[in-house]
């Protein structure tokens, strides 16, 4: 079968249409459309291809696609081959997307978020509670906590930063009462 840039495109826009699932339904999908269909490649090839696909970084599809399409066409047919498989994800996210912005303009699905929002206040404030009786056990914890909050609301400071400083309070604590302990055996 012949292998031009619209051939490689539209075969893999056409798997990528029909990749539901992930990168591991892939691998039949090819395997009929690129071994048995159209013969450009065989079945170890494929399966060579699909194992670099999962140990490179990225989309198992896409990387695989990549290897097809450069074995077939080169650079040329590597990009021909990714944009194939990806375009279908990307439109169907551009449509669910649009189709998202005008459902959530309706008064019954701002109703449903509200309660949603109510919901995750109280999952959150929930989530405080088991925390706070697991990590303010002390006055000491408790004054910790309350310069944390002060630093956090009013004077704004960045809450990766807040983390860090309470980890290194927290070691200096434990390093503390290391010592402590070590002075009261002796």
């Amino acid at each position: 079968m012949e292998k031009t840039l619209y051939q490689i495109f539209k075969t893999f826009f056409k798997v990528g249409t029909l990749l539901l699932g992930g990168g591991y339904v892939i691998l039949p999908l090819l395997q009929s459309e690129l071994v048995e269909k159209k013969n450009w490649i065989d079945d170890d090839e494929l399966c060579e291809y699909y194992a670099l696909g999962q140990s490179v970084p990225g989309i198992i599809a896409a990387n695989t696609a990549i290897f097809v399409g450069y074995k077939l066409k080169k650079t040329a047919g590597a990009l021909a081959a990714t944009i194939g498989i990806t375009l279908p994800a990307f439109i169907s996210i551009i449509i669910i997307a649009k189709l998202i912005e005008e459902i959530i303009r309706l008064k019954f699905i701002q109703s449903i978020f509200w309660g949603v929002g109510i919901g995750v206040v109280l999952l959150v404030f929930l989530a405080i509670k088991e925390m706070w009786k697991k990590s303010v056990v002390d006055k000491f914890t408790c004054w910790i906590f309350f310069l944390i909050f002060i630093l956090s609301a009013c004077f704004k400071a960045p809450p990766a930063a807040l983390i860090i400083l309470s980890i290194f309070i927290g070691i200096w604590i434990e390093y503390q009462k290391k010592i402590e302990h070590g002075e009261s055996q002796k």
